[in-house]
């Protein structure tokens, strides 16, 4: 039933392909090219601040975030749940580079990048975190039109990347006496 429900949105947004050159462009460009933006926005965020104390806390965070997120709870679920990729499996050209033989879900792309924008949340840059968290929507929606992820792959990026988050969150910030 599940899966049924996530081929049926994957069909729904993917059908699109073709259909227009701008929609098709502007796929590839929220599935590939967006997060280098983003990185460079968290980047300026990140040196911004005057305090080289607060410089190395941000990085730190957000580094803790990423590496538990993206670097270890995304290549669990992947080594013990390994999903093919809908290009694969419904014999399909995406229109974006990416390998066949790796896991589907969950999404790295969403988990690495949602990190970003949770970790943003957390360290106060909260409207920076909103417009993170908007683009981000949108290129889980070009990840699933342009072929290689389902819909429940970017859901569970997602989730991933807000539990790990707030467990490193929970685990740094200073305990009351």
């Amino acid at each position: 039933m599940l899966f049924s429900i996530d081929l049926q949105i994957f069909n729904f947004i993917h059908q699109l392909v073709g259909k227009s050159r701008l929609l098709d462009l502007s796929a590839i460009f929220f599935a590939d090219y967006l997060g280098y933006i983003l990185i460079l926005i968290l980047l300026f965020l990140i040196f911004s601040s005057n305090k080289i104390k607060d410089k190395l806390f941000n990085l730190s965070f957000i580094s803790l975030v990423v590496l538990l997120s993206r670097g270890i709870l995304t290549e669990t679920f992947r080594f013990f749940f390994f999903r093919t990729r809908p290009f694969v499996e419904l014999n399909l050209v995406p229109i974006i580079n990416q390998s066949a033989t790796e896991a589907s879900f969950p999404s790295g792309h969403m988990t690495f990048y949602f990190a970003l924008a949770f970790s943003l949340y957390y360290l106060g840059y909260k409207k920076w975190s909103a417009i993170f968290i908007v683009s981000l929507l949108l290129m889980g929606l070009a990840r699933i039109y342009v072929g290689v992820h389902w819909p429940l792959d970017i859901a569970g990026g997602i989730v991933i990347a807000f539990v790990s988050a707030f467990i490193v969150k929970f685990l740094l910030e200073p305990k009351k006496s």
